[in-house]
């Protein structure tokens, strides 16, 4: 036990390094071949930090443990929510003025919405997986052709000033890309040997491990991220990672996993996790989204989000105390 949670604390510092590289360097490449800044933040920055998700439930997938995998995309996006734009919007309110974002809100609401349906009768296939990785293709479609149209955005123009505060010359950033690629491949199996081999030692399920140890570590990049772009104002950027982070884990990275290995999906799964993800999901909808002027997540919403995310938590640690 003591081996596995020191190769869990170690792979998770490792895959958080890793996945910063990885963004860093993908942006980079990106703005030195002339992509859009707008497009860098939706698809490259707000997705990327969504890399050590995807890596962890593939390797969780083709490993044969599917609780982990979804427990940890879902998982994360609990997290995301309720955790960090909570502490977010607590620490300084979250002011929505990007129409692009804006118009993510809803299409993140629809998606969740999906996911649980196509979940309803206790099974992932391949078939439900196609589907979710082709409506992830519709919406990166979507995004390029916003990132072509709106550069004048208010997204956008947070972005441009973070990549210029942080230049990188393309040889360097081709290196963090390749590094940071590898090393999210090695950390991510390390972690889901030790988040198994933790499992297996209180005798939980994997997908309890995988909503609290493994959801919490992955989710570090975007509190990381929102925390960074909250300190300088720029809240439109704190608030499109969280939502291209969400959209990402629930097509992309569980569509990963399901193309890897179906999988079923366990009752607690649907009833307790499905649930709290999407009242949190409709909640930052209500709270994000006016249909004209700028939408507003203040320091009030920000504490309730907090409050279910500990309120969540707290029962599944007792789950793991009890043993169940």
């Amino acid at each position: 036990m003591v081996l596995a949670t020191s190769v869990v604390i170690v792979s998770l510092l490792l895959l958080i390094w890793s996945a910063d590289r990885f963004v860093d360097g993908a942006a980079a490449v990106a703005r030195h071949h002339g992509m859009p800044p707008l497009l860098i933040g939706m698809v490259i920055v707000g997705f990327g930090t969504s890399a050590p998700e995807m890596m962890v439930s593939a390797v969780a997938a083709w490993q044969g443990n599917p609780g982990l995998a979804l427990g940890n995309a879902y998982g994360s996006n609990i997290a995301n929510i309720a955790l960090i734009l909570g502490l977010t919007a607590l620490l300084s309110p979250i002011v929505v003025h990007s129409q692009v974002v804006r118009k993510e809100l809803p299409v993140l609401t629809l998606v969740t919405l999906l996911a649980a349906w196509q979940l309803w009768d206790g099974a992932l296939s391949r078939l439900d997986a196609i589907g979710l990785l082709l409506v992830f293709a519709g919406l990166i479609g979507w995004a390029i052709r916003a990132g072509l149209r709106e550069r004048d955005d208010t997204l956008a123009r947070e972005m441009d000033s973070e990549l210029a505060t942080h230049p990188l010359p393309l040889k360097r950033a081709w290196i963090a890309l390749g590094l940071g690629l590898l090393l999210l491949i090695v950390s991510s199996r390390g972690l889901v040997w030790g988040a198994v081999s933790i499992a297996q030692g209180f005798g939980v399920s994997d997908l309890i491990i995988g909503l609290t140890v493994v959801a919490l570590g992955t989710s570090l990049p975007e509190l990381a991220a929102s925390l960074s772009a909250i300190r300088k104002g720029e809240h439109d950027l704190a608030l499109g990672n969280v939502i291209g982070s969400n959209l990402f884990n629930t097509l992309a990275v569980v569509g990963i996993a399901g193309m890897i290995q179906p999988m079923a999906i366990p009752n607690e799964l649907l009833i307790r996790d499905m649930f709290v993800m999407g009242v949190l999901t409709l909640s930052l909808f209500v709270f994000g989204f006016r249909l004209k002027g700028a939408g507003r997540i203040n320091r009030f919403e920000g504490g309730l989000l907090l409050v279910v995310f500990i309120g969540y938590t707290g029962y599944l640690v007792m789950q793991v105390a009890g043993g169940g």
